[in-house]
């Protein structure tokens, strides 16, 4: 089964280089390693140190300027540049966990009503004891296949998959028209979402682990969130019938329940703090329009992504 791996890059870091090193050490190898890099200037002496080419023979590199990059084409464009019957798409901070990954992907998508199957995400040494727990509510140890009757089960979790680490049937993929062109967040979700309801399933693959994790501040979580709720807000014919509210609800309660099991009680007053950021972020993100451009610069974490529309 020949996969190609499509990787968007911005400001490379080393993380880059473990990713590459554990694809080389994979049960299942890639064809090619296609990075999208945004800003050439920015790849060019991280190419040069660490000789990325002749270390990676595999590894294609295109580039794209910062008004140009957005979440969906740009992987849709890296889609584009492959043969492949499969195509992983991965972030550049996202470390494989072992060298079981792409094998174990695949096995999902063996199925031939699977669209997209999609990976656990690890906390990183570096994680802090909430994300650590968030992590494992949103990518518990059990895979799982969805189907568009499980939403009044798992609600918003039914749509969701993540571009982190995420293989793809390229010929559902072409049937469905791929990747939405121009959205500031989701692109993932909302595919996924488009083939639910196009009959196909979604494989959450517990077995296919990347370790990958984030540290934000109140003020990060607020930016993020609010990109969410635009995402929401743009796509109703995805999220009108499946709101984030109700698992939001869920994720905090059994986050707090943790904290005081566990007797973190120094979390509970910054977890709030942070709950409210997130909250505060949503609500605005999905009542965008009403705001003044000027306002919404401010809150998003994609800049270039308002400035044609």
């Amino acid at each position: 089964m020949e996969i190609d791996l499509i990787i968007p890059t911005y400001k490379p870091k080393k993380t880059l280089l473990h990713l590459l090193e554990m694809i080389e050490k994979q049960t299942h190898s890639v064809n090619r390693i296609i990075l999208m890099n945004t800003e050439e200037k920015y790849m060019i002496p991280f190419e040069k140190e660490y000789d990325l080419r002749k270390r990676f023979p595999k590894v294609e590199i295109y580039h794209v300027t910062e008004t140009e990059f957005d979440h969906g084409n740009t992987r849709h464009q890296g889609v584009l540049k492959s043969q492949a019957p499969y195509f992983l798409c991965m972030t550049d901070d996202a470390v494989p966990e072992d060298v079981y990954l792409i094998e174990n992907l695949l096995k999902h998508l063996q199925q031939e009503s699977i669209a997209v199957a999609y990976g656990r995400q690890l906390p990183a040494a570096d994680c802090g004891i909430t994300e650590r727990f968030i992590r494992q509510f949103n990518y518990p140890s059990e895979s799982r296949i969805k189907k568009e009757d499980d939403k009044k089960e798992l609600g918003i979790k039914t749509y969701f998959c993540s571009n982190v680490c995420a293989a793809y049937n390229r010929s559902i993929y072409d049937s469905l028209g791929g990747f939405i062109r121009h959205t500031i967040f989701n692109e993932d979700m909302i595919y996924a979402g488009t083939a639910l309801q196009h009959g196909y399933q979604i494989a959450y693959a517990a077995d296919a682990k990347v370790v990958h994790s984030h540290n934000y501040n109140g003020l990060m979580q607020l930016k993020r969130n609010f990109d969410l709720g635009v995402s929401q807000a743009d796509h109703p014919e995805i999220f009108a019938n499946v709101p984030s509210e109700k698992e939001g609800g869920k994720l905090v309660k059994s986050t707090l329940h943790y904290l005081l099991r566990k007797r973190r009680l120094d979390r509970v007053i910054p977890f709030i703090y942070q709950c409210g950021c997130k909250w505060i972020g949503y609500r605005l993100g999905k009542s965008y329009r009403k705001l003044p451009k000027k306002i919404i610069r401010k809150l998003t974490m994609n800049r270039n992504y308002w400035i044609e529309s």
